[in-house]
């Protein structure tokens, strides 16, 4: 079951198996102000390459963002529909999808990874076989992608940096032997 725009119930943890996924009070603190930086060096990449979307419709670039961020978040929500229920809220200009599932790293790492491959990697990919309004569409879904993806890619590093048998839920994890 989905639930819109609500937490999920508090699942009952035992907080001496499960650390916090960011242990350090400072780093979870400004955590979003590195999401932010990255945010600001995506959103500035196309001045630093000289280009823009300007032969696009500005109202073709907002619906092509809005379709963009959908597909974004059901694929998300595709990895961990089978897992359990799933809350989806947010927090300023953020969506977040949280679970009371426990989650395998593998299967988290592709979580948080799956929606940056798909709109962002694979349109990078194509754009360089393709010209024309073709191509600026293909590299905005990209960057648009890129850009609402910051968090996401911060997430992806600090998940792999993670031990193998990693179990994660709701901003904690334990290692299972």
């Amino acid at each position: 079951m989905i639930i819109w725009f609500r937490h999920l119930p508090q699942k009952n943890m035992d907080f001496s198996e499960w650390t916090p996924f960011i242990r350090n009070n400072w780093y979870r603190k400004h955590y979003m102000n590195f999401v932010y930086i990255l945010q600001i060096i995506i959103f500035l990449i196309p001045y630093f390459f000289r280009s823009g979307f300007t032969n696009i419709n500005i109202f073709s670039l907002i619906i092509i963002g809005i379709l963009v961020f959908i597909i974004h978040e059901c694929l998300h929500i595709i990895v961990i529909y089978k897992k359990g229920d799933i809350s989806l809220t947010f927090s300023g200009i953020f969506f977040w999808l949280n679970t009371n599932e426990p989650l395998s790293k593998s299967r988290f790492w592709v979580f948080m990874s799956l929606p940056f491959i798909i709109l962002s990697v694979v349109p990078a990919i194509m754009s360089l076989y393709t010209t024309g309004n073709s191509r600026e569409i293909l590299l905005f879904i990209c960057w648009f992608n890129s850009l609402i993806s910051s968090s996401d890619i911060y997430n992806s590093f600090l998940i792999a940096i993670k031990p193998r048998n990693t179990v994660y839920c709701r901003g904690y994890y334990k290692v299972n032997n």
